[in-house]
């Protein structure tokens, strides 16, 4: 078995006998005929020949997006080691500063892109992603590199198979260069009490590229981080309360959370099943709107293990028509925490764009039921005294668990289970009712600016996450991300577009368009 860990990096000799058991993608490619996309999902998504095209104009390697960088590497103006031994000079340099990336595989990555390489020259390319270097959360497993999930007892633990998403992402060319930091099990808040950001008690604390002071976000907070600070074309994170849209909104990236059902969660230590299965998603976090469609086209579909994704359509965001488009908007949730002036203004110019381009209507209207359907989620959480946090712990072998988990609320009964239960399903009904006038809505993902990360005890109310960003894992649609604006600090205000179910492809085309207007992500001064 090929184990790489953040303190030692894999033999020659380990790597080739990798090669052997068919983990790599040099082996993956020695059984490719010319030009195939032979990513390991359904047939019907994975034929097509007509790579996409990029409309990012940046020029810098380890700043433009994966969707240019894997066009300058299939015309073959730049090769994939060239590509991977920079994002490796990258990370070296930036990562002390961030602790982002917690586990790296550099050697087996530079070994991929080499046999990337020598696959092109001879007509052969493994799918979109060809050769294009990406970091993966540390919650999905990757076979042969260490995967913690953030908890004690999977220190040493080390996957015999990639998550499926992962293995979509390899199948279509691209290389794994490390693992990004996360709290315990991608739940209980940053992971460490008091500290506002990404953190572990493995690894410790992850940090805003654009002002260490500040907070990542999490749970995907060392995603997002490593992305902006340019140390990795993409990542794949999981979005079980915001934390894919949470990065990418405090990092200044972009990301988006699919539809519940789209995308496998097969791999992921928080994988499948129980009541709370609706809530969690894998999604992509990158630099340009452009490359959530391409790595959304990568992972969608049903792998035969997550027994709720189904073959839902993918629709093109270059076929949208915006100004049909019906779209809500809201600056406030109505809850316990008045979002902050800037970020009201930056949801008041993004609601002028698209006033300027002439949608088909906009309507100031907040979605029914949400602290209905906050409040339950909230007791239906707590009401078990985390038992299914318990059970974690206990799988992975952990007996000290982070911080901020606590197992001392009071439980309900079966009786409070069902009604709340009934209260979620009501809600969802309602809020599908009403999203069926509207084809996206507009919104913060948070009430407040990026914070500091010694920012110590904070309480909170259901206005915080519940009217914005928990409230679409509730209901299950997509939901994305880009940079929109800056805050007097310097750091990224993002802008939130949710979609009706199944609807990413307007997602990301309002995304993009946003995108077209502000900027989005700028290049981090560290």
């Amino acid at each position: 078995m090929n184990i790489v860990s953040r303190s030692r990096l894999s033999s020659r000799r380990d790597f080739l006998a990798s090669l052997g058991a068919g983990s790599t993608m040099a082996a993956l490619l020695a059984t490719l005929p010319a030009n195939t996309y032979a990513a390991s999902k359904p047939a019907s998504a994975a034929g097509a020949q007509k790579w996409r095209t990029s409309n990012d104009p940046e020029t810098g390697i380890l700043w433009m997006s994966a969707t240019k960088l894997a066009q300058l590497i299939r015309e073959k103006k730049v090769s994939s080691t060239e590509v991977v031994k920079a994002h490796i000079e990258r990370i070296q340099k930036v990562n002390p500063l961030l602790n982002a990336v917690v586990t790296m595989c550099f050697e087996r990555a530079l070994q991929e892109a080499a046999a990337a390489d020598k696959a092109l020259a001879s007509g052969k390319i493994a799918g979109p992603l060809h050769g294009v270097p990406m970091t993966i959360k540390d919650s999905l497993d990757t076979e042969g590199v260490i995967t913690t999930g953030g908890t004690i007892g999977r220190m040493r633990f080390v996957p015999e198979k990639d998550a499926t998403t992962v293995a979509r992402c390899r199948a279509a060319g691209a290389i794994l260069l490390g693992k990004t930091n996360t709290p315990e099990f991608t739940l209980g808040g940053g992971g460490i009490s008091g500290v506002s950001s990404t953190a572990n008690i493995i690894f410790g604390i992850s940090r805003n590229p654009y002002n260490q002071d500040y907070s990542t976000s999490g749970s995907s907070g060392g995603a997002g981080a490593i992305v902006a600070a340019g140390g990795a074309a993409f990542d794949l994170g999981t979005d079980y309360g915001g934390s894919i849209r949470g990065p990418a909104n405090a990092n200044g990236i972009a990301g988006i959370k699919p539809t519940t059902g789209r995308v496998p969660r097969t791999g992921h230590i928080v994988d499948y099943g129980g009541w709370a299965d609706a809530f969690q998603q894998v999604g992509p976090l990158a630099r340009r709107v452009e490359d959530l469609a391409l790595i959304m086209e990568v992972i969608s579909g049903p792998d035969f293990v997550d027994a709720a994704i189904v073959p839902a359509p993918l629709g093109d965001p270059d076929a949208v028509d915006l100004k049909k488009l019906r779209v809500a908007w809201y600056a406030d949730g109505k809850g316990a925490n008045k979002p902050d002036p800037e970020v009201a203004e930056t949801v008041a110019a993004c609601v002028k764009y698209l006033e300027e381009l002439g949608v088909a209507s906009l309507k100031e209207d907040l979605p029914p039921m949400v602290k209905e359907a906050s409040e339950a989620r909230q007791k239906l959480s707590r009401g078990d005294q985390r038992s299914g946090i318990q059970r974690l712990l206990e799988k992975s072998g952990s007996k000290v668990a982070s911080s901020t988990f606590r197992f001392d609320d009071p439980p309900i009964s079966s009786a409070e289970f069902l009604e709340n239960i009934e209260i979620l399903d009501s809600a969802r009904s309602a809020m599908l009712s009403w999203i069926g006038g509207y084809d996206v809505v507009v919104c913060p993902l948070t009430a407040q600016r990026v914070p500091e990360i010694n920012r110590g005890p904070q309480g909170g109310g259901w206005g915080g996450g519940g009217a914005y960003s928990s409230l679409y894992n509730t209901t299950g649609w997509p939901a994305g991300i880009v940079r929109a604006g800056t805050d007097k600090n310097g750091l990224p205000i993002g802008i939130h577009v949710v979609g009706q179910p199944w609807a990413e492809d307007k997602v990301i085309a309002v995304l993009n368009y946003i995108e077209s207007r502000t900027g989005g992500w700028k290049k981090p001064a560290i």
